[in-house]
């Protein structure tokens, strides 16, 4: 009866988290949006070059999904450490995507999330661009959503 409770209060707050951020979003200045939604896009084009399609999320193994939440957190963990706040920040979108992969009450933020992000300013297409320019990754298809997540779904 207890670890019931404890993992409703665990779920629970990862809802809390996702649907912050959704909120954050929705109140954030233009550019802050336009910097989270071109980070995200560089973590994708990065796992993919690692040979990780992060926008097909939901058809990956449960497995694999929980180990990608675990390091990407371990990694926002890093990142954040180190002040890089808007790599994090595009890192934390793809958090909250996998963890709504494995817990069906997060996916709602999430389509929230990734509405706001494709509602970026033009900017967010240039800056993602660049970062994956800069970095030497493969450019990527431009922006889009994942796989069971844009409001239409």
């Amino acid at each position: 009866m207890f670890s019931m409770w404890k993992q409703e209060k665990a779920t629970a707050a990862l809802v809390d988290e996702a649907q912050a951020l959704a909120d954050k979003l929705a109140n954030a200045k233009p550019h802050h949006v336009e910097s989270q939604a071109a980070a995200a896009r560089f973590w994708a084009a990065s796992y993919l070059a690692e040979g990780q399609d992060l926008y097909r999320l939901a058809q990956w193994q449960p497995d694999a999904v929980r180990r990608f939440a675990s390091t990407a957190q371990a990694r926002i963990i890093a990142l954040r450490k180190k002040r890089e706040y808007d790599s994090s920040d595009g890192l934390a979108v793809w958090l909250h995507t996998a963890r709504a992969v494995t817990e069906t009450r997060i996916v709602p933020a999430a389509c929230e999330i990734w509405q706001h992000l494709t509602d970026a300013g033009p900017n967010a297409d240039s800056m993602a661009e660049d970062l994956i320019r800069e970095a030497g990754l493969t450019p990527d298809e431009g922006r889009c959503v994942p796989n069971g997540f844009a409001l239409e779904d």
